[in-house]
């Protein structure tokens, strides 16, 4: 089942159950004029995607638009595979993201880096996009989907190719990774909500995060809608990403200067986030293994953006 979820009148949120965990990341569907789609997470996430437009008397023939905030596997790796039943949608994606839709050749090669051999059993089939159903929408641009049109910004940070997607109507915006990762009790199982930034390889950038915040938080939301998961209050996300990034970027140069491996910056981001939480009134296993994953994932892009820092300096 897809925990489908009506936030507003015409906005539903429904779980993509990413490689099988409750929680962890998150779609939204605008059932109005124009359906219109954002995020479709992996290939292994179809299933989800179909049964949420079920219940509501849809198929993927009834999509409009199918929106991705980034091309990170756990956010657009399916959208080739949604492709082949949403003949009739446009796919709308960033300026530095579309020619990967079209030809995910170095989107795989790029990933099977990170992931090895385990990427097709966590992510599934990664297929190309036809050129003629990707539309690509620069900064400040927008798509009309009958009753509201919705806003494209450049948020560099997370990634060179990312883009949030504003809805003055709801006065909110769908962050995908560019505003962090709300942890909740479904897939973490504690009793508690936080947000954390991502810093997963390979585009890290501090200074981005900084700007993509000062960004969206101009344009005055109440709400920011995370790929992963969820809504949250804007402040608490602005806070959560902008803090987390430069405790994270000051660990990372700390551990990098001392000759220390990923594995050495992973230690210290679970020392951090165990301070962190407990400074909050909460407390957590040492291993923080409901977080393994990500702490991995981030200790690797901080890594990298350490070695790209220091080439260049």
């Amino acid at each position: 089942m897809s925990d489908l979820i009506q936030l507003k009148e015409s906005l539903y949120m429904f779980d993509l159950f990413e490689q099988g965990q409750v929680g962890r990341s998150s779609a939204y569907l605008y059932n109005g004029p124009k359906k219109t789609l954002i995020e479709t997470g992996s290939a292994n996430s179809l299933d989800h995607i179909l049964d949420s437009l079920k219940r509501l008397d849809l198929t993927p023939e009834d999509l409009d638009y199918v929106i991705v905030t980034h091309v990170h596997l756990d956010h657009a790796g399916g959208a080739g595979k949604l492709a082949e039943l949403a003949k009739k949608a446009t796919f709308v994606a960033h300026p530095r993201a579309a020619r990967h839709l079209i030809d995910p050749t170095r989107l795989i090669q790029g990933a099977a880096q990170v992931y090895g051999d385990a990427m097709h059993s966590l992510f599934g089939d990664i297929l190309p996009i036809p050129e003629h159903q990707v539309l690509i929408r620069e900064e400040g641009e927008t798509i009309d989907i009958g009753d509201r049109k919705l806003v494209f910004l450049d948020t560099p940070g997370h990634a060179k190719h990312h883009f949030v997607i504003h809805d003055p109507e709801i006065a909110g915006v769908f962050s995908g990774d560019s505003l962090g990762i709300r942890y909740v009790k479904p897939f973490t199982g504690w009793n508690f909500e936080f947000v954390l930034p991502s810093t997963s390889p390979t585009d890290f950038d501090p200074e981005g995060v900084a700007s993509t915040v000062d960004k969206i938080r101009n344009l005055n939301p109440e709400t920011v809608y995370h790929t992963h998961f969820g809504p949250s209050p804007a402040e608490e996300a602005y806070q959560g990403t902008l803090e987390g990034a430069m405790a994270f970027k000051e660990l990372s140069d700390r551990v990098f200067a001392a000759g220390l491996d990923w594995e050495g910056i992973q230690n210290e981001l679970k020392h951090y986030i165990r301070g962190h939480l407990a400074s909050e009134g909460h407390q957590v296993s040492d291993h923080l293994n409901e977080m393994s994953v990500d702490l991995e994932l981030n200790a690797k892009g901080l890594m990298v953006y350490e070695e790209r820092k220091n080439r260049h300096s």
